[in-house]
């Protein structure tokens, strides 16, 4: 049997303590974004599953609804649509009041008109003089919402507000950002550990020292050179190909020296065997190295994916803030500045943005426990 210590017992509670506190945030911006917008401005995500206490104004209708049966003009109407389950517990005809009446009570404004609700938010409004004015009167209600879910803030989000085409736009510039640097370093790591040619030591040496250079000291001068050489060739600097040769610069020297430091643990047996049976270079790497090397291509891929996806300050600097080219985090802000009210938009949009990482980790992630190497060699 296996034997747990006290170690192993205080690393698992970590462990599961830190799953927890990255669970909760992400479960509650899922439920979030299903929840109706009133009930979402009025309380916490925590409280979908119960019922809520919600007040609310309304306005019943006008004149132009107006009715006369026998000695009353009368308009009838109702203050709540689509929300069958929701039941009006009391209402009032002042905001200082809102609770002063109960269901089945008549409120008498003060030019005497008379005004009767029910809990399916069903009123009567009469009174002896005919309504002159196009706009009813406010109504201040106090109900009972039942949980409620909805997919219409997908709808509005994906197809009225723009995110649905930031979200193809951030998949056109993370997924060429991702794949092109990691073909460059696969065979720049492999060059870099398994061939001897002059000055290799010097390039590994400049490869980590551009690891500490800050990305934001080189967006100008980079775009300045971007502007340059566009203009000699007739290309936008500010495009797709533009954005994918930054993310490329400024992802490349990470993903080489981390795919550097897991080539250099493969076991060095494997490639002389291979030099013995006459493999080339190019063999040992198409035949050895990339079968060996998938987790580690698959927590690059994670790591530069990532990075691409939620990037915010390339993507503002070297694309136009069009809809053919904003990605979905400029989108995302544009929308904070613009929405910031409304709490339907923000989460949807933001659950939106986390649905493709979560897809990419999820479906990598196996690759992160197979030992491909274990067993290889023989000795």
């Amino acid at each position: 049997m296996k034997k747990f210590t006290y170690s192993s017992i205080l690393s698992q509670l970590l462990l599961l303590i830190f799953v927890i506190i990255w669970i909760i945030p992400t479960f509650g911006l899922f439920i979030s974004s299903l929840r109706d917008k009133d009930l979402l401005a009025i309380s916490g995500w925590w409280t979908s599953l119960t019922t809520t206490e919600v007040n609310e104004i309304y306005r019943m209708s006008g004149m132009a609804s107006q009715i006369q049966e026998e000695d009353y003009f009368i308009i009838k109407g109702k203050l709540f649509e689509n929300n069958p389950g929701k039941k009006i517990q009391s209402f009032g005809i002042t905001s200082k009041k809102i609770n002063e009446f109960k269901i089945g009570e008549v409120a008498i404004f003060k030019d005497e008109s008379k005004v009767t609700i029910d809990e399916n938010g069903n009123y009567l409004w009469k009174s002896l003089t005919e309504f002159t004015k196009k706009k009813g009167k406010r109504i201040f209600t106090t109900s009972l919402s039942p949980p409620s879910f909805t997919f219409d803030n997908y709808k509005e989000v994906l197809f009225k507000e723009g995110i649905g085409r930031a979200f193809i736009n951030t998949l056109a510039v993370a997924l060429p950002s991702t794949l092109i640097p990691l073909i460059i370093c696969s065979f720049f790591a492999y060059a870099l550990t398994w061939m001897k040619f002059f000055g290799r030591d010097t390039l590994l040496a400049i490869i980590i020292a551009s690891l500490v250079v800050p990305l934001q000291m080189s967006l100008i001068p980079i775009l300045t050179i971007y502007n340059d050489f566009g203009a000699l060739f007739g290309v936008a600097a500010k495009s797709y190909p533009g954005v994918w040769m930054a993310h490329t610069g400024f992802g490349l020297a990470s993903t080489t020296f981390l795919l550097r430091n897991f080539l250099k643990s493969l076991p060095n047996e494997m490639m002389e065997a291979a030099k013995v049976d006459g493999a080339s270079h190019y063999d040992i790497f198409l035949k050895i190295i990339l079968p060996l090397s998938i987790p580690a291509f698959a927590s690059i891929f994670i790591l530069q994916f990532l990075w691409c996806w939620n990037d915010l300050l390339v993507g503002l600097v070297f694309l136009d803030q069009v809809p053919s080219e904003i990605i979905l985090t400029a989108k995302l802000k544009e929308l904070l500045g613009s929405r910031g009210e409304n709490w339907e938009i923000l989460t949807t949009g933001a659950f939106v943005s986390m649905t493709i990482p979560l897809f990419i980790f999820f479906a990598l992630q196996r690759y992160f426990i197979r030992g491909l190497v274990a067993g290889s060699v023989k000795g």
